[in-house]
């Protein structure tokens, strides 16, 4: 596998904190009046904050956030079962490492975390083949006053062979003006509803 970006070594270096500090990385508070399985926090990134449920843990670096959502070794959705989704601001999206050089992320094509291969969300020995194939767009409300470009991409996992196995979608929310990229490949439950409540500062 080639060198993957800054943002996955950063990220791998940082994955075997102690669990108390990865909590401590989750920001917000308990939401009044909920508790158990409906307890809420809340977590704020450039201006937007997202109510999310107390399980869900954020691990941030720079300017960017991954929250992991399930079952985690790395916090790091796009490696292998890593259920979680991904929360970048504008210097990361930047100068973004695809195919040897370095694009800027608009929504055109859908977002490639990193150059060379890239694992199958669901087996490290299968790798992620995209096909750049969207399979719906349009506007969705993040927040009010705030809308964002939405993005449904096509995937498939293969095998070294070239076999296609499973298939999977990669939903993506840019807000243009913020400047602030979601992407989720794991159809993180609820995900969608977060979003639409966002507040904004």
């Amino acid at each position: 596998m080639r060198k993957r970006s800054s943002v996955l070594a950063v990220l791998a270096a940082t994955a075997v904190l102690a669990t108390p500090a990865a909590a401590s990385a989750a920001t917000g508070t308990h939401a009044a009046g909920t508790s158990g399985a409906s307890a809420a926090k809340t977590f704020t990134f450039r201006g937007m904050t997202l109510k999310i449920p107390s399980g869900w843990k954020v691990h941030r670096e720079r300017d960017y956030a991954v929250v992991v959502t399930g079952a985690c070794r790395y916090p790091d959705p796009f490696l292998p079962n890593c259920k979680g989704f991904w929360v970048f601001g504008p210097k990361a999206i930047t100068r973004v490492p695809v195919g040897g050089g370095y694009i800027t992320y608009t929504g055109k094509r859908q977002f490639h975390p990193f150059s060379g291969v890239i694992q199958c969300p669901f087996s490290a020995e299968e790798q992620w083949y995209a096909a750049d194939r969207r399979v719906s767009s349009g506007l969705h409300q993040v927040g009010r006053g705030h809308k964002a470009q939405y993005s449904a991409w096509a995937n498939t996992c293969v095998t070294p062979s070239g076999k296609k196995t499973r298939s999977f979608t990669q939903r993506e929310w840019f807000l243009p003006t913020s400047k602030i990229l979601v992407v989720d490949v794991w159809n993180t439950p609820g995900l969608s509803t977060v979003l639409k409540n966002a507040t904004w500062s």
